[in-house]
């Protein structure tokens, strides 16, 4: 069955944007964002009542954040194939169960497999929202109002996570979980009552590279996560990382021969596209790590309480938003290439003074002024490198690569979380503090905490500063980013 011609289309919503179908879409687009963050600040609460090692809390975020970003692409797919509805239902349906599971867990693996079917779950059924936009919203002021509600999404739900992650866990760790459940059966049933279901064909799926990408990453994050209190030499550790490495060249040599791949090497014909992938994931990396580490920072060295948490973030959230904002003005005249060797430089200084920080630190003028400085960084990374991406493709090829893009940026988190989390858990171990915080953590093991944290800070500026001489080598205009984003603009309201 092949797509209707445009000139056929008939859409469900012809003139304004708001109303059941823009809750449902925007409704799934938020609770995927929130449930990214609204878990991190539980995580020392989750700690304390489940008995969980540092390595169990990187889980926690690793296992949902592995199965989202190694499946994303093959859920697009599954869209294309079996109809964009169906599967959003589906995808939401699985989530809402995986979180209800999560909810109602009790032990280590039961929540760690939960969080993995809530990845899975969010795979399927968010590469379908704004492809849906595009199918429900008439071309003109409807389109238009649904890709800005949409779209904003990302930042409410970002900022929205701190919050509601905070007050809920004032409440209870297990609501952050069980939230979704009423939200995402809100989803199904105006789904089904208000989504139009999309034309489709069967096309061929790549599962075998979803599943071999998917493992392979997981496989070397799980013996580098487990390495340090299992022993390096331990069979399982070795076998472990042997593996994943083995299973990462099988996945390219598959996905070589595959004649539909889900990672087309075509896309990396270009030098200055790969080097704008490699920025996207390291950008990715100091995302993750400064959301994940700084959230127990404040907990565990700090003594904030989970909502103090949350709200003492929001301006790490702002500074992004105000770097993004400016960056996007200023690429307008300023070589790429300088602007985002500029954010690596600014990440770089402000991360290295975060390392040196210790447990008398004061909130007022000092964290404030650093969360801001490295969210400002981040802003401008992450807006300018996926535009880069774009730079010089035709149109049917920006959904594809913006995929790509964003799969590069989600894979990046659970990746940090996983390979940093031995590191900072070995550093305070060897300096007599516990990897399982409570409260009865003295003095001198909350200052070996804090030297686990800071060391990953220290890591994370000299990643920065890698990823400034990176984006020196790409050789980008001002000229043509503007016409990516215009490119990307006309791919959003066709």
């Amino acid at each position: 069955m092949l797509d209707k011609p445009a000139a056929t289309m008939q859409y469900p919503v012809k003139q304004r944007a708001f109303g059941l179908a823009i809750l449902v879409l925007s409704g799934l687009q938020f609770m995927v964002v929130l449930d990214g963050t609204v878990v991190i600040f539980a995580l020392p609460r989750l700690q304390q009542d489940m008995g969980l090692s540092s390595s169990g809390s990187a889980w926690t975020v690793t296992a949902y954040g592995l199965t989202f970003a190694g499946l994303m692409l093959l859920g697009g797919r599954l869209g294309d194939a079996f109809g964009r509805k169906r599967m959003l239902i589906y995808g939401v349906g699985l989530f809402t169960a995986a979180s209800l599971a999560c909810g109602l867990a009790t032990g280590e693996a039961m929540l760690l497999i939960s969080r993995a079917f809530q990845g899975a779950g969010a795979a399927i059924a968010a590469p379908t929202a704004f492809a849906l936009v595009a199918t429900t919203f008439a071309p003109g002021p409807a389109r238009n109002q649904a890709i800005a509600i949409v779209g904003s999404m990302a930042g409410i739900g970002s900022v929205g996570g701190l919050i509601v992650g905070g007050a809920l866990t004032e409440v209870g760790w297990r609501w952050i979980f069980l939230i979704n459940v009423p939200i995402g059966a809100l989803i199904v049933l105006g789904a089904v009552y208000k989504l139009t279901d999309t034309a489709h064909h069967r096309t061929p799926l790549d599962i075998r590279g979803a599943i071999l990408g998917t493992l392979a990453c997981a496989t070397i994050v799980f013996g580098a996560t487990e390495g340090p209190a299992m022993g390096w030499t331990s069979p399982l550790i070795l076998g472990s990382l042997i593996g994943g490495f083995v299973l990462l060249v099988i996945f390219v040599f598959a996905e070589r021969r595959q004649s539909d791949p889900l990672l087309p090497w075509s896309l990396f014909d270009s030098r200055d596209r790969v080097a704008t992938f490699a920025l996207i994931f390291l950008a990715g990396v100091v995302l993750g790590a400064m959301t994940f580490f700084v959230a127990q920072l404040l907990q565990n060295v700090l003594g904030y309480s989970p909502l103090l948490a949350g709200v003492a973030s929001i301006p790490f959230t702002l500074g992004i938003g105000v770097g993004g904002a400016v960056a996007s003005k200023a690429a307008l005249v300023i070589a790429p290439r300088w602007l985002l060797a500029t954010a690596g430089v600014v990440l770089a200084v402000g991360l290295f003074f975060g390392s040196t920080l210790d447990r008398h630190v004061h909130y007022l003028p000092t964290l404030l002024a650093l969360l801001l400085v490295i969210g400002f960084g981040v802003g401008m990374a992450i807006v300018l490198a996926p535009l880069c991406v774009l730079v010089g493709v035709p149109p049917s090829n920006i959904g594809p690569l913006s995929a790509v893009g964003q799969m590069f940026m989600s894979l990046a988190t659970p990746i940090a979380i996983g390979l940093l989390s031995p590191i900072a858990a070995s550093r305070t171990l060897s300096l007599g503090g516990s990897d399982t915080p409570g409260a009865n953590t003295t003095p001198a093991q909350i200052d070996a905490l804090n030297s686990g944290y800071t060391l990953v800070l220290f890591i994370c500026a000299i990643i920065a500063a890698v990823a400034a001489l990176v984006a020196l080598t790409v050789r980008y205009t001002p000229q043509q980013l503007v016409q990516a984003q215009h490119a990307q603009e006309e791919a959003q309201r066709s």
